[in-house]
């Protein structure tokens, strides 16, 4: 019968445990390697006492214990805030009596320094169940990455330059703030504020200077802001501010006065001091609206009106501003699509000479008159063409229909009258106006004297360089450039000697009073005087009675344009006066 041997273990001998012994070693000495090559991964051991066996290099940069000192010390006493500690013995208790695993998750550990350390923390247990369980904590820091969440997070609620409520933040902000003053029973203000010529500073000493003001000028208004006052930078040059608690007239004014304050030192930039002014729009709640985008856009209404009274304006919302806005943006809208459908068209106003009554030029005046409805007066739609931008269509189209219209009268034989055309500094803004202007004169066939350009003291004055020496280019070359409305601008004559001008129009406001005030009839006779002295020629703007015109050709005025003589007529009219077939009635003027 035959037997199945029984294979029996063979007995370890001496050098095989000296073998599995090194290979233990190499083993445990592999994993502190990559425990230590982990530059990020802070890893500690703890005994069953949770005491720490180990501390690798990564553990010190975290937490700032080196490891002579962490080892032999308690988890609790060393790393563990003191409202943790408890709940970490308690759970370090149930994993190694109960094995319990304590799960993985973010912790605020203890740094030696006091400070707390973000961690994402992992827990493994070595030698579960046995007498000697090792515990291994495995740290990575989340300082980085916390850090990023705190910066997004401020960026999405907060302007990182002025350290301000971004806009969004502030209007939630608001709306409790209202929702408060509803429930009190009082009142508040919203301030919007717009620092005037802001750009400017920006292009003259660059944008590092402008966020320095922004900053100082945050600063300022900082100091005086109290705990229940909120404040906004809105946009680059505007700040939103909310005052509650105003109920009287006198609480607005003095909050007026405090605004205002933080311009009345002047703020030192790149080495000098500059004074700086701001537009202030004012809502008030509840009058002007209960919600906070209500009181901000009524502000933002208010303030847009305070800057068209110049530097340092100052307006408070009514609902009369809130619909003239949107009469204003309906307008906009509606002399866009007047370009388009042909609406728009010139009238020509002749100047004649004082002396003959015979005419000399005309002057092209721009006219809306839409397919429906009533005409709207330039005086109403050009301010607004020149907020919008529009007024660039809008002036190369008059440029181009004047050439067109002066084209077709030399063609039919009227060769003596030159037609002028106003140009806007917000025309003279854009860098290639005055090239455009030549190039469509040239385009059109005429000679450089057969359409000149009426500019206003101000716009001269305001030009730069390259404005004055494109006007002095035409100037040589024959264009004929008058001062408009002389006299209502800086008014000083001095700056006469500096343009390139060939005449001056005296404004209809001193003609209409000369007759009877002295005063006005004095600065008639001195701008006829030194308009000569100067080589201009002088046209008097406005003449409406016999009266006028006696008076001006007693000063010597060369021209003459009014209603005595001619209202603004369509091109047909013009054709048909120069033709003859129609004259002005005496002492009247034309009528068309």
């Amino acid at each position: 019968m035959c037997r199945t041997a029984v294979l029996r273990p063979r007995p370890l001998r001496h050098d095989d445990v000296d073998q599995v012994r090194r290979q233990y070693q190499e083993s445990e000495h592999r994993f502190r390697a990559l425990l230590e090559s982990l530059p990020k991964v802070a890893v500690q051991g703890y005994d069953r006492d949770r005491r720490v066996i180990y501390w690798n290099e990564a553990s010190t940069r975290l937490y700032g214990y080196p490891a002579e000192e962490a080892e032999g010390q308690l988890l609790e006493d060393l790393i563990i805030p003191p409202p943790m500690r408890e709940a970490v013995i308690r759970a370090h208790r149930a994993w190694v009596k109960e094995g319990q695993e304590i799960p993985a998750g973010e912790l605020e550990l203890l740094h030696r320094s006091g400070n707390l350390v973000p961690v994402f923390s992992h827990h493994v247990m070595l030698g579960e169940h046995t007498e000697f369980p090792l515990m291994f904590c495995v740290d990575v820091d989340l300082s980085d990455q916390k850090q990023a969440h705190r910066d997004l997070a401020f960026a999405t609620r907060f302007d990182s330059l002025t350290q301000f409520p971004n806009r969004r933040t502030f209007e939630i902000e608001l709306d409790a703030l209202l929702e408060e003053c509803r429930r009190r029973g009082i009142g508040a203000a919203l301030v919007y504020l717009d620092i005037d010529r802001f750009v400017e500073i920006n292009d003259a000493l660059g944008y590092a200077q402008g966020d320095q003001l922004l900053v100082e000028l945050a600063h300022r208004l900082r100091h005086e802001q109290r705990t229940t006052d909120l404040m906004s930078r809105v946009s680059s040059d505007e700040f939103v501010l909310a005052f509650p608690g105003i109920e009287f007239h006198d609480d607005v004014l003095r909050l007026v006065r405090k605004v205002r304050s933080v311009f009345q030192r002047p703020f030192t930039l790149e080495g000098g001091e500059r004074m700086v002014t701001a537009s202030l729009g004012i809502s008030l709640f509840p009058e002007n609206g209960t919600a906070a985008h209500d009181l901000i856009r009524n502000a933002d209404v208010a303030k847009n009106h305070a800057k068209l009274e110049g530097r340092g304006g100052l307006q408070f919302f009514h609902q009369r501003l809130h619909d003239e806005l949107v009469y204003q943006l309906d307008l906009m809208e509606r002399l866009e699509k007047a370009l388009d459908r042909g609406e728009l068209s010139l009238c020509y106003q002749p100047q004649v000479s004082a002396v003959s009554g015979g005419i000399e030029n005309f002057e092209a005046l721009l006219r809306w008159i839409p397919a429906e409805g009533t005409p709207v007066s330039p005086a109403e739609f050009i301010p607004l063409a020149e907020q919008s931008g529009l007024i660039h269509r809008l002036g190369d189209w008059v440029i181009e229909e004047a050439c067109r219209q002066q084209a077709a009268w030399r063609a039919a034989g009227y060769l003596d009258s030159r037609i002028d055309i106003n140009v806007s500094g917000s025309q003279l803004a854009r860098p290639d106006i005055l090239e455009r202007f030549e190039a469509c004169v040239q385009a059109h066939g005429l000679a450089p004297g057969d359409i000149g350009i009426e500019l206003t003291e101000n716009v001269l004055i305001d030009a730069d360089h390259q404005v004055l020496e494109g006007l002095r280019r035409l100037y040589h070359r024959g264009v004929r450039i008058a001062i408009d409305d002389f006299g209502t601008g800086y008014s000083s004559l001095s700056y006469l000697k500096h343009f390139p001008l060939t005449a001056l129009k005296i404004d209809r406001s001193f003609v209409h009073d000369a007759p009877g005030q002295p005063e006005d009839r004095a600065i008639m006779e001195a701008a006829v005087f030194i308009g000569h002295r100067l080589g201009l020629e002088v046209v008097a703007e406005g003449v409406e009675s016999a009266e006028q015109l006696t008076l001006i050709r007693e000063m010597g005025c060369d021209l003459v344009q009014g209603f005595y003589f001619y209202r603004p007529m369509p091109a047909t009219d013009i054709e048909r006066l120069l033709a003859g077939l129609v004259t002005a009635p005496q002492g009247e003027g034309y009528r068309s």
